[in-house]
């Protein structure tokens, strides 16, 4: 790398969805990565939006409704190695939306599905499950995928 290129991570944004203790998760379909496994509602930041707009864009796109800035709280960061490369995940929290929660991309998720945060079910994203566990006890960073 030449002293001008700078490493350039990815930047990702999760939903912590909560309403009576339990999280929101999605079961991934049909995309090629992590297919039949729960995750959150999420996305990559396209760049030009801060992590909250990132957030409320995903969360209408991928659930149908609309949270506001003010009702989001970044509750973990997560420093994470893929295979193929190096991501800064933020999970933001939020416990009020408006609208119906609504599979807007059946051909990407196949479910959605309110679980207790402290009984996830086996086949959530190993990421996610360790952020969420982290989140559940108040830990606010973690790194994950490193040796």
């Amino acid at each position: 790398m030449s002293e001008k290129e700078r490493f350039k991570p990815y930047v990702a944004a999760y939903l912590v969805l909560v309403k009576n203790g339990r999280v929101l998760l999605l079961r991934r379909f049909n995309t090629g990565y992590q297919d039949g496994n729960y995750s959150l509602v999420a996305g990559h930041l396209d760049g030009g939006e801060t992590t909250k707009q990132c957030i409320i864009r995903e969360a209408s796109e991928e659930a149908g409704i609309v949270v506001r800035p003010e009702d989001l709280e970044v509750v973990h960061t997560m420093h994470r190695l893929a295979p193929d490369r190096e991501y800064f995940d933020f999970y933001l929290r939020a416990e009020k939306w408006t609208g119906d929660i609504t599979n807007m991309e059946p051909d990407k998720c196949d479910e959605l599905k309110w679980c207790q945060i402290d009984d996830l079910p086996s086949n959530v994203l190993p990421a996610v499950k360790l952020a969420l566990g982290n989140i559940n006890n108040n830990v606010h960073y973690s790194e994950f995928g490193w040796a």
